[in-house]
């Protein structure tokens, strides 16, 4: 074709007018949150929040719906309206490993929900008291199998770092319980008066009684070493790509959501999302942000589905119900 044909068709398209993007409905766009306010998955949300704010007129309200590890608030999104003005703000409990902690779950992430933003993720940071005498991750394995067994702290039944600890124990040839505590203040008070002999806490939540020297952090769960520990190897430095997990945040709509809906929610997340403002935010609350669109999340999802379930089935957990 020659050049000036050419150039003639691209000022013709240049000339057409780009697609109109789908209008969502004048309403403030309601973000439900499976967890209480003031815990972690709630300050992503109003992180989030905040930013969505800058670019949807009618405003954002954040909805705590807490109660039964996140299933409450997961299932009234699942049957809202498919009208672009309600989101979930999930996690990896209730996105990827509820479907085979709970025999009947009143949701199915895969059928109820579409992918819309990966948003964040927390790492975590697998430390021990400063009484135990290892100063790596190599050390604490011996002295683990040199004991009939250790017990390592969780935040609750069924958690990523109760999971991870069985990945630990399994992977190190050791013999070790889980204690699962209601709150984070028990599980951390636990690692911190030698209770317990590890626990994985996330890193944001370890690291100033790592730095003050009361505990000892052998390891992060991260793809590479936290800002807020630079000194501790990260579990792919070790060798241990099976304990490379995080705690990850994501945006879903109800399934029925129509394309064009979530194109556009996909749009203003992902410009929030990949701010500055926003994303210096998150790291300095201990986040690492992701900012990955409908594709890539979706892909996530059924990944760590598949992976959580394998980790599930050799433990042998059922939540109770």
């Amino acid at each position: 074709m020659p050049i000036a044909t050419r150039r003639g068709i691209l000022a013709a398209a240049a000339l057409l007018p780009a697609p109109a993007r789908a209008a969502l409905p004048d309403r403030p766009l309601r973000l439900v949150l499976g967890f209480p306010p003031g815990s972690g998955p709630d300050l992503v949300a109003r992180l989030v929040a905040d930013g969505l704010k800058e670019v949807l007129p009618a405003g954002v309200v954040v909805d705590n719906k807490p109660g039964a590890a996140g299933a409450i608030a997961a299932q009234e999104v699942a049957r809202a309206a498919p009208d672009g003005t309600t989101l979930l703000l999930g996690e990896v409990g209730q996105l990827a490993m509820a479907p085979s902690t709970y025999a009947r779950l009143p949701y199915d992430p895969a059928r109820d929900f579409a992918p819309i933003a990966e948003v964040a993720a927390a790492d975590f940071a697998f430390v021990v008291p400063a009484a135990v005498p290892a100063a790596n991750f190599a050390e604490y394995r011996a002295w683990a199998k040199s004991r009939p067994s250790v017990f390592l702290g969780t935040f609750g039944a069924g958690t990523p770092g109760h999971f991870g600890a069985a990945i630990l124990a399994t992977g190190g040839g050791f013999q070790a319980e889980a204690v699962h505590f209601r709150s984070t203040g028990d599980a951390m008070s636990a690692v911190l008066n030698g209770n317990v002999q590890g626990m994985f806490g996330t890193v944001a939540l370890v690291a100033p009684q790592v730095r003050d020297g009361r505990l000892k952090a052998l390891a992060v769960t991260g793809p590479a070493r936290s800002p807020l520990l630079p000194g501790v190897p990260s579990v792919a430095e070790l060798n241990r790509p099976d304990l490379a997990f995080s705690a990850w945040f994501g945006l879903v709509a109800p399934a029925a959501t129509p394309g064009p809906l979530r194109d556009e929610l996909e749009r203003l997340a992902l410009g929030a999302l990949r701010g500055p403002t926003l994303q210096s935010r998150m790291q300095e609350a201990g986040f690492r942000p992701a900012g990955n669109g409908q594709a890539a999340f979706g892909t996530l999802m059924r990944e760590e589905t598949a992976r959580w379930a394998e980790v599930v089935r050799a433990t042998g957990f059922r939540a109770i119900e």
